[in-house]
């Protein structure tokens, strides 16, 4: 049995706990930006495959107390690292520390680098080579004040690189926030979802992969995932694995899912993104203005990552755009759940609309909170104070 722990973006730690059980984890216990677990080697496999939340899986392989950075390298050299992978494989180490009294990161890595290299050099008489760009071997060390963990990573890039998007957009949100805020928002395939502010498409996509019963790391090609290095990597159970994932994906038909954006050239992008992957005849795209636009359907879901902060150039244009934005979602799109992610705190008040939900999420180490307005015909308008 395997002790697993997967990272998430923070606020969504229950949805990959969800995810992790789906994935037939056992003991699931949650920590903020990350979920534990234990299973076999198909958990670990499954979870990489088919979890939407998660950005990396990490198999637990050491841990210890420690009080200075000779009984962590003691920690690493201690593991049987030839068992684990061939020292033909290049590495790279990797440290996280919170509220370690050890100075220097760098250090510490320097140390667990020649932990590794030196454990290997006493077994094989050879050393693994270091590939700070691509390693196929990513080794984790994660240190508290007093305790030291040492994993593997099992899924090599960050598993919200899809490899879905060709064209990008500044400011472009994680695949597994947005799936996290489909998710919250209790959208459903089959049900009208429309991005406004579609940007490079990011919730059209995972929304279109989840009409589709598509597993997000079938898109991967061969070698991609860090499991695939390791000397336990069973592929027959992996090939498996991907089978039955490719068998359940349904036949792509013409969705319910709508995008717009303002600018012309955030539309060639998301359908550049979409038609990638071949969903671009699935999905609505156009040009337009929230402010202006129709609603696609009498009722649905909107979710959108409306500019704030640097994305416009000044606070007064924002002020000045949400007592609109209120007006066209009371005007144009009642029967809608609209949600939307913004770091601006005034977002709630100046909106003028009934917010029924506040939800903390971060985007990367911006905090950020998701919020439900639900339209109703006549209703939910704030009063002016007078």
């Amino acid at each position: 049995m395997n002790h697993y722990f997967a990272t998430c973006p923070r606020g969504l730690e229950a949805l990959l706990a969800e995810d992790l059980a789906a994935a037939g984890g056992k003991d699931i216990t949650t920590v903020p930006g990350g979920a534990g677990c234990n299973g076999s080697l198909e958990v670990g496999y499954r979870a990489n495959l088919e979890s939407r939340i998660a950005t990396r899986v990490l198999w637990r392989i050491a841990h210890g107390g420690y009080r200075n950075e000779a009984e962590i390298y003691q920690l690493a050299y201690d593991v049987d690292w030839s068992r684990l992978f061939s020292v033909d494989r290049s590495i790279r180490v990797y440290v996280t520390a919170i509220r370690s009294p050890l100075k220097s990161i760098e250090f510490i890595t320097l140390k667990v680098k020649d932990a590794v290299c030196d454990r290997f050099r006493a077994e094989t008489g050879r050393r693994p080579s270091v590939n700070t760009r691509n390693p196929e071997v990513r080794i984790h060390l994660f240190v508290t004040d007093q305790q030291a963990t040492l994993y593997l990573d099992t899924s090599g890039e960050p598993l919200y690189v899809r490899g879905h998007k060709l064209a990008k957009v500044g400011a472009p949100l994680k695949e597994n926030l947005a799936a996290g805020i489909l998710r919250l928002s209790g959208w459903q395939p089959g049900t009208p979802l429309l991005d406004p502010m579609c940007g490079s498409g990011t919730f059209l996509l995972e929304a279109a992969q989840v009409s589709l019963d598509d597993a997000p790391g079938l898109s991967r090609e061969p070698g991609d995932f860090g499991f695939e290095h390791l000397k336990s990597f069973d592929a027959s159970l992996w090939r498996k694995l991907q089978i039955e994932a490719a068998g359940r994906r349904r036949e792509a038909t013409a969705l319910p899912l709508f995008g717009s954006d303002i600018s012309a050239d955030a539309v060639v992008r998301a359908r550049q993104n979409l038609a990638h992957v071949g969903l671009d005849s699935l999905v609505t795209l156009e040009q337009s203005d929230l402010l202006s636009r129709p609603a696609p359907a009498a009722s649905g879901v909107m979710i959108a990552n409306p500019p704030y902060g640097e994305r416009l150039s000044s606070e007064d244009e924002l002020a000045g755009f949400y007592p609109l934005l209120g007006d066209a979602l009371k005007q144009r799109f009642a029967g809608w759940s609209c949600w939307f992610l913004s770091a601006d705190t005034r977002l709630p008040k100046l909106i003028r609309l009934q917010t029924s939900r506040k939800i903390p999420l971060y985007n990367g180490p911006l905090e950020c909170r998701l919020y439900n307005i639900e339209i109703i015909a006549g209703g939910n308008r704030r009063e002016r104070a007078p």
